[in-house]
């Protein structure tokens, strides 16, 4: 029959309530000055209790309270399953230690512990990468408050066999937490050896002109692209966001002589432009000449043609003429020939007969025309 704690046969294990011994064979008070046994059946006691004044009018006596205490102890025990992923977290749920799922905002449940756990990584936060130099925050640990380089890092070699260093940071946030925190052992350690390989990849690829001028660009992009290809072949679930190029310069023992060539290079650059651009203002203009003096060419050209055909033309009409009518046109000829010839020259008439003096007076009135515009005109200078 189930063991009533209030009955009078002492206990389970055969004690009275006088100097009943506990389950070890000590009673509850028992001691010798250590600190007390727990006495379980008084805790199970009271617990009973409780219930009866929560629950009224349930007998809560014997095996039914332990029923019920151990069925209360089970659903505390499976509420500790739920579980909130904050909307910058994910949750990585392990079963055994073993990554079996990830979740993302909101709430969920897992099996309760130690059958399941769950870790809840910061999947927003941009972490950043430096390599080839560090900051003074990273250098504090190494008792300086400056900044310092990493030669093993940034020294790389480029396509034309020039030694450069290239300092340059990468940022980079958890894609999957879960391959972040199961399939590579250190992330920023892999970030770190991936990206290095990355960018000595890509300025292998390129001259030391376009890393140090007008492909620094480029080769970034160049570099977050190759270096996400790299993740993603190790299967990490790591996401970069952003490669930037800090600083790509000669090592310092030949950066003078580097300069000097770099100037000279600049001479160089500056004399070819100068001379494009007097070559860009010579040539339009010889073109400009030389189309002017072919058109001034074929004007001369269609004016030669013009008159020749003209002339010609006039001849064969007066030819034409000529043939049908010999006598006129010999005197009109005659006419508009002396015309011409005694247009602008002094004339005399003589008297054909020879009576009296043989010069006969006439009025000029072609030379009176032609004097009065000069008079008028020296009438208004004065």
């Amino acid at each position: 029959m189930p063991w009533n704690p209030q009955g009078g046969g002492g206990g389970p294990w055969g004690g009275g309530n006088g100097g009943g011994n506990g389950p070890w064979g000590r009673g509850p008070g028992g001691g010798g000055g250590n600190s007390p046994t727990p006495d379980f059946e008084e805790i199970i006691r009271r617990g009973q209790e409780k219930l009866r004044r929560a629950m009224p009018g349930k007998n809560f006596g014997g095996g039914q309270g332990l029923i019920a205490i151990v069925a209360l102890g089970l659903l505390g025990w499976f509420a500790t399953g739920i579980y909130k992923v904050q909307p910058d977290e994910q949750g990585v749920v392990m079963r055994f230690g073993q990554w079996v799922d990830t979740t993302e905002p909101g709430l969920h449940y897992h099996l309760p512990y130690p059958i399941e756990a769950v870790l809840l990584p910061k999947v927003t936060k941009v972490n950043q990468l430096n390599l080839g130099f560090r900051t003074p925050a990273e250098s504090r640990f190494e008792r300086t408050t400056a900044g310092r380089d990493v030669p093993e890092e940034s020294r790389m070699l480029t396509g034309d066999e020039n030694i450069v260093e290239t300092d340059f940071t990468v940022f980079w946030v958890m894609k999957d937490a879960g391959k972040v925190l199961f399939n590579i052992k250190e992330p920023e350690g892999t970030v770190k050896v991936a990206a290095e390989s990355a960018m000595r990849d890509v300025i292998g690829r390129n001259p030391i002109q376009a890393a140090l001028s007008d492909k620094r660009e480029q080769i970034a992009a160049a570099s977050r692209v190759e270096l996400q290809r790299l993740l993603d072949s190790y299967d990490s679930g790591i996401l970069i966001t952003q490669v930037q190029l800090q600083k790509v310069e000669p090592p310092s023992a030949v950066i003078d002589a580097f300069n000097d060539v770099q100037r000279a290079r600049a001479d160089q650059e500056r004399a070819r432009n100068e001379s494009e651009a007097y070559r860009n203002d010579i040539i339009p203009r010889a073109r400009g000449e030389v189309e002017r003096l072919v058109q001034e060419a074929e004007a001369y050209k269609e004016q030669v043609v013009n008159q020749a055909e003209g002339e010609t033309k006039r001849f064969l009409a007066l030819y034409a003429a000529y043939r049908q009518s010999a006598d006129v046109t010999e005197r009109r000829l005659y006419l508009e020939t002396m015309e011409e010839v005694l247009r602008n020259t002094p004339k005399v008439v003589m008297d054909q007969n020879g009576r009296g003096q043989g010069v006969l007076p006439y009025l000029p009135l072609p030379e009176i025309k032609r004097n009065q515009p000069a008079q008028a005109g020296q009438g208004g200078a004065k």
